[in-house]
């Protein structure tokens, strides 16, 4: 999974051509790295479909706060550099393909 920070971010996700789902998460954040294991699986399963991406949000605090990130993990999708949902917390693998599976044909 790809790593975003504060610089890339529009470049990457703003001005990417597909949708893109950002992941904001922090090394702390038990449930987050319980969450990227699953992100990966996921980024693969959707090839070229969907682009994942992670965003640290101790290390890039200017995009959290632009996006009212208050609690991790959260996780946006992005598509023509819009958000057009979220989701809060750590979930399993099905649950979360169930929910992308209808943003992402």
């Amino acid at each position: 999974m790809a790593q975003v920070t504060d610089d890339t971010f529009a470049t990457e996700v703003l001005g990417a051509s597909g949708p893109v789902l950002v992941d904001f998460w922090a090394s702390w954040c038990q449930p987050c790295l319980k969450l990227a294991p699953v992100l990966s699986e996921l980024a693969v399963e959707y090839g070229d479909r969907l682009r994942v991406v992670a965003l640290d949000v101790d290390e890039n605090p200017d995009t959290m706060q632009a996006y009212g990130i208050v609690s991790l993990p959260t996780m946006i999708l992005f598509r023509d550099g819009e958000p057009v949902s979220s989701m809060v917390g750590a979930r399993p693998k099905p649950a979360l393909a169930a929910q992308l599976a209808t943003l992402v044909p």
